[in-house]
C-alpha cells in the first residue's frame, strides 16, 4: 500500500467495491471511445480478477476514483508470453478526477509490485485514441513495443508499451 499527494492512496480492493470498480472501469472506458459491449463482462468481473490478481483502487477521502489490475510474471490473466514479465491491465480512472495524480500513482504502485515480485519488465496494453493514457506511460518510462500489439476481437486494435525495470521512472 502507498501514500501519494493530496490525500489520494493507492491501496488493495476490497470486495464490496467490485460492483463500483467495475462500473468506474466501463465509465471511463467509454469516455475516450472505447465502448466495445462484448468486452464489458471482462471489464466487470472485478472479482474473477481478484482471485488470481492484485486489483488496486486509487482513492480521495474514502472515494474510490481509479483502478488497475496488476498481474504478476505469468499470471493467468497476462495477455503476452512473456515470463518475465507483469502486466498492468484495466487502468481506468474517474473521469471528474482525471488530471490528478491517480493514474499515475497507479501505475507507480504496479510498477513497485513488479520490482518486489522480481519481474524483468512491465508490459501493458492500450487503445490507440488513449492518448492521455500514452503521455503519462511515456512519462514513466514506457516505451512503444509494436512487437507485442494485437487485436483480441475485431475491431479492437491494441497497442502495446513495456518498461524495462532496470530504467528508473521518472
Amino acid at each position: 500500500m502507498s501514500d501519494t499527494t493530496a490525500g489520494l492512496r493507492v491501496r488493495p480492493a476490497r470486495p464490496d467495491e467490485f460492483a463500483l470498480i467495475g462500473d468506474l472501469i466501463v465509465a471511463a472506458y467509454r469516455s475516450v471511445g472505447s465502448d466495445h459491449p462484448e468486452y464489458e463482462p471482462t471489464l466487470r468481473d472485478v472479482a474473477g480478477r481478484a482471485a488470481t490478481c492484485d486489483v488496486l483502487v486509487a482513492e480521495v477521502a474514502g472515494d474510490v476514483v481509479g483502478t488497475a489490475t496488476f498481474v504478476p510474471p505469468g499470471g493467468e490473466m497476462s495477455e503476452v508470453d512473456d515470463s518475465g514479465a507483469a502486466m498492468i491491465r484495466m487502468l481506468a480512472v474517474d473521469v471528474a478526477m482525471r488530471g490528478h495524480g491517480a493514474g499515475e500513482a497507479l501505475v507507480r504502485e504496479c510498477l513497485a509490485r513488479a520490482v518486489a515480485c522480481g519481474a524483468a519488465r512491465v508490459r501493458l496494453h492500450t487503445e490507440p485514441q488513449m492518448h492521455a493514457a500514452h503521455r503519462l506511460y511515456e512519462r514513466l518510462g514506457f516505451v512503444r513495443d509494436p512487437a507485442f500489439d494485437f487485436t483480441p476481437v475485431p475491431e479492437v486494435n491494441l497497442l502495446a508499451y513495456v518498461h524495462h525495470l532496470g530504467v528508473a521512472a521518472a
